[in-house]
């Protein structure tokens, strides 16, 4: 079973000439501890084309040291990854690879470059003798096992700041390194550097001038979001939270825009991406709708006083919540692990490697965009009009639902309009946010209320009391009527003449 530690550090360029400062004079630090040398082997895995490397992600098999064994690094942020450990092997571990499987696709992985580094070893410690942060000095030669064996020397200082520590202390260490002269690495990281010091770095994307067309800006807008979706891929497989309805928003902001925007991407090329976008979603779907629906009935329960918990009713909601969120997340895996959603990726490069434009969008954003956002917005108000004319019941929460996908639609459309149309389109997808979250709240107590019917209907069957349950089936049915008497006044603020003015200028 893999490890996962949060690890955020510093490197720095160190020369044969660089020495480390008195540290003991850094705020907090109040004893330096050497911890000796230590000497590591680590060999680094990406495919031919090093899309492990071009994406910041490191995976490599190391001997030597404390932690030997195979290590998956993720970024977070600048000087912030996710460091994933698991057993020395001599194959790559099958958790690990799936893993990376967003960015290898079909690909095989192999060794790339092999470092050797001599590491100083030196603990930074408070005045209780708590580890503060680690400072290593390594000597490291980097060799490419293929094109020619080509080597590299260098070295470097690493202080890696200890699980839970403060990252104030980072900056006061830095402080009193640079005033010692040493600076701040130029690479993220060793096979950074040995890639471009070897001579072969991996492939960048090129620079995209700014957007200037409707069509740049929507292709910008894509590009963004199939970046978070890829992002996104190993955050659910390691079922972090909210990763699942991360993926799910990306890919319904997708689906989302190349509907939209059809006169500016060709439908008829793009459906079948869309298409596939509307599958991936559903499967995600079932797990992110489980993890909200368990969140709040268990809320729900918390919230009631004792004396109206009658019978087993917390355990009854843990049990059927693990059974179904297992289930759920499985389903959600196992489309990540499928090759039809491996097609889908390579289907959504090869639509922004060569986009079917279509004439319009060669036309200045506010020209095009405008009515794009405003035929969803149209959409949204015959299907609120629809439902606020219906009788309150099962005909009218359909209609509600349908509601809400269009507000949803309506606000993605303007929030991919947002960087070309500014203040207005913001405006804009706020208004429409207010109406999808009323309409949201309403769905949600739909779902609730389903689901505490089938958790009565089993308490009975096993001769428990079904009191609880139907008490917050009532409250569900209240918090409904509530969203359809908050709707007419959200929707009027949605309609007002001026924020349809100033999207269109």
């Amino acid at each position: 079973m893999a490890d996962t530690k949060r690890e955020i550090e510093r490197k720095y360029d160190a020369g044969p000439d660089a020495r480390l400062p008195d540290l003991t004079r850094v705020s907090q630090v109040a004893d330096v501890r050497d911890r000796g040398v230590d000497e590591l082997d680590a060999v680094y895995y990406d495919t031919d084309d090093l899309r492990l490397a071009a994406a910041s992600v490191t995976l490599r098999r190391r001997t030597g040291g404390a932690d030997a064994g195979w290590h998956l690094k993720l970024p977070v942020a600048p000087e912030v990854r996710d460091e994933i450990s698991a057993p020395l092997s001599d194959d790559i571990p099958g958790e690990l690879g799936a893993l990376v499987r967003v960015y290898t696709r079909d690909a095989d992985l192999a060794p790339v470059v092999r470092l050797r580094s001599v590491r100083t070893v030196r603990h930074l410690l408070d005045a209780d003798g708590a580890l503060l942060a680690e400072v290593s000095r390594d000597e490291v030669h980097a060799e490419r096992p293929a094109d020619g064996g080509r080597t590299a020397r260098w070295g470097e200082i690493e202080v890696e700041l200890a699980d839970g520590g403060d990252p104030a202390l980072l900056d006061a260490v830095d402080k009193k390194l640079r005033k010692a002269g040493l600076h701040k690495a130029t690479t993220p990281s060793k096979l950074a550097r040995a890639l471009a010091e070897t001579g072969t770095a991996p492939a960048s994307r090129p620079v995209a001038p700014p957007p200037r067309t409707a069509g740049d800006h929507i292709l910008g807008y894509l590009r963004e979001q199939v970046d978070a979706l890829v992002s996104y891929d190993p955050g659910v497989r390691r079922d972090l939270p909210d990763a699942v309805h991360r993926m799910r928003v990306a890919t319904r902001r997708l689906r989302s825009a190349l509907r939209t925007y059809r006169k500016i991407l060709d439908r008829e090329v793009t459906r079948p991406v869309t298409d596939e976008l509307t599958w991936l979603a559903g499967e995600l779907g079932v797990a992110r709708d489980q993890e909200v629906l368990a969140e709040r009935l268990r809320s729900r329960v918390d919230a009631l006083p004792d004396t109206l918990l009658l019978g087993p009713v917390a355990a009854r909601l843990k049990a059927w919540a693990v059974a179904r969120g297992s289930d759920a997340r499985g389903t959600a895996v196992a489309a990540l692990d499928s090759t039809r959603y491996l097609d889908l990726l390579s289907a959504l490069d090869a639509l922004l490697e060569e986009p079917p434009l279509l004439k319009a969008a060669g036309k200045a954003a506010d020209a095009a965009l405008p009515d794009a956002v405003l035929k969803e917005y149209d959409r949204l108000s015959r299907r609120v009009e629809h439902a606020l004319a219906l009788p309150a019941g099962g005909e009218r929460d359909v209609a509600l639902h349908d509601a809400r996908k269009a507000a949803k639609r309506t606000r993605y459309a303007a929030e991919a309009a947002t960087q070309a149309l500014g203040r207005p389109a913001r405006q804009f997808a706020k208004r429409m946010k207010a109406v999808q979250k009323v309409l949201g709240e309403h769905q949600d107590s739909v779902v609730a209320r389903d689901a505490l019917r089938d958790l009565a209907i089993r308490a009975d069957a096993a001769g428990e009391s079904s009191f609880t349950w139907g008490l917050l089936y009532g409250q569900e049915s209240a918090r409904a009527a509530e969203c359809e008497a908050e709707l007419p006044q959200v929707w009027e603020r949605a309609t007002a003449p001026g924020l349809r003015a100033a999207l269109t200028g």
